[in-house]
């Protein structure tokens, strides 16, 4: 089962950037993409650094798909699927984002 949880405003976000929010337990890492003004919400646990860092990493594209690059070994990752464009076996959670009424709500499997 799944549920939509209420995160933040929209306005709580940086542009461009990556803001970290403890959600149902879990550590999210929110970037807020103004080129396409897009929203999405990853793991904040990098796989290959062993650590919290996620949100302060650097968000680009590679070839057309938005990905954010790891702050520690700036390994790539898709901001879509999650998948690390270096390594086909590594990939980090994603989550679905809804926005209403100005605010952010992510879809979280419950347990």
């Amino acid at each position: 089962m799944s549920t939509w949880i209420d995160v933040c405003s929209v306005d709580d976000l940086q542009p461009d950037s990556g803001v970290c929010a403890l959600v149902a337990g879990q550590q999210l890492a929110l970037f807020y993409v103004t080129k396409t003004q897009q929203i999405f919400a990853v793991a904040n646990f990098d796989p290959i650094g062993k650590a919290n860092v996620l949100s302060r990493g650097m968000i680009g594209d590679i070839a057309g798909e938005p990905m954010l690059a790891s702050p520690l070994y700036k390994q790539h990752y898709s901001l879509i699927t999650g998948h690390c464009f270096e390594h086909a076996d590594i990939k980090i959670d994603t989550y679905a984002v809804l926005i209403e009424n100005n605010r952010v709500a992510v879809k979280i499997e419950a347990e």
